[in-house]
């Protein structure tokens, strides 16, 4: 399936959100999730992102965040890229931590932004079944999650961090105290009951918001004439043309070994499997036969198996 094209213009404002491998967890304590918001912190400052929200969880992380230089590929695709390293490097371990590509949609902040920033903070209370009420007993481990900016919209927190940016609070009230008090009773009245779902309103799986967005990003798309898209599918498709030749080419130069080993150094077909991880001797016999087969047709493995037969020769 082909990735989404993402829509960049400076000022644009998104919801982003990536989960872990397999869904796997992207942070397995809390040193994990101070390091984590340590490198989200990173990345506004590097990239000038203007963050609304956040809420790290388990196995995935929501941002709500605008892109003033219109650069969100870069910054999230270095965000994750670093994160994953620092995890890796104190886990010992390898490989992706995230799955894929982060999903992002772009929103009219003036329509959606109140809205989304609740739905995005309830998260750790939510439950799985979306249409099952939010549980009323869950409000006070709401109010003590320390990995989203809900306590600080909440006035909860002493002061956020320097590197959140609190404008939207605005959309609560004027003055700050006002605002603080409005969200909290908002966010109370949403125990209880079923979270309506922003991305119903979600047009063409990549706007929350109304015709004049829909039209901007439609027309940006249209200057890109799939162009990103033809871009990586053309990377894509290399790399892995290229992975599966260098396996050709290990494949080949294993089995060419094999060969001169058995043919022209008289070893052991057993003693050579036993090396190499054949379960049985046999499986060796059979690749030195395939390839002498090949080599029949292949005029290139033919003079290759023909030089190792002369230089063998001179050695001796």
């Amino acid at each position: 399936m082909a990735r989404p094209l993402r829509v960049e213009f400076a000022g644009a404002v998104y919801h982003v959100m990536a989960r872990g491998n397999e869904c796997r967890d992207i942070v397995r304590d809390d040193k994990d999730r101070q390091r984590f918001l340590d490198t989200l912190a990173e990345a506004v400052e590097r990239f000038g992102l203007r963050l609304h929200a956040f809420c790290l969880m388990g196995n995935h992380y929501h941002l709500v965040l605008g892109t003033p230089h219109a650069n969100l590929s870069r910054a999230l695709g270095w965000l994750q890229t670093t994160y994953t390293v620092r995890f890796n490097a104190r886990h010992r371990r390898r490989g992706h931590l995230f799955q894929g590509r982060f999903k992002a949609e772009l929103v009219e902040a003036d329509a959606y932004g109140q809205w989304l920033v609740e739905y995005v903070h309830l998260n750790p209370v939510r439950p799985h079944a979306k249409t099952a009420p939010v549980p009323a007993e869950r409000a006070v481990e709401l109010a003590q999650y320390r990995w989203s900016s809900h306590r600080a919209y909440a006035g909860l927190a002493r002061r956020g961090p320097a590197w959140l940016c609190m404008d939207w609070l605005a959309y609560w009230g004027r003055t700050r105290r006002a605002a603080q008090r409005r969200y909290q009773e908002r966010m109370r009245a949403a125990f209880g009951k079923r979270v309506s779902n922003p991305w119903t309103g979600l047009q063409r799986g990549l706007v929350l918001g109304g015709e004049e967005l829909l039209r901007r990003s439609e027309e940006i798309l249209a200057k890109k004439g799939g162009l990103e898209e033809a871009q990586w599918t053309k990377a894509a498709a290399t790399e892995q043309r290229r992975a599966r030749v260098r396996k050709l080419i290990v494949r080949e130069v294993e089995a060419v070994g094999i060969w001169a080993r058995v043919r022209l150094g008289q070893e052991r077909g057993v003693d050579v499997a036993r090396e190499v991880g054949y379960a049985r001797s046999c499986g060796v016999t059979m690749l030195v036969r395939r390839l002498e087969e090949r080599a029949v047709r292949d005029p290139r493995l033919r003079r290759t198996l023909a030089r190792l037969r002369r230089e063998a020769v001179c050695e001796l």
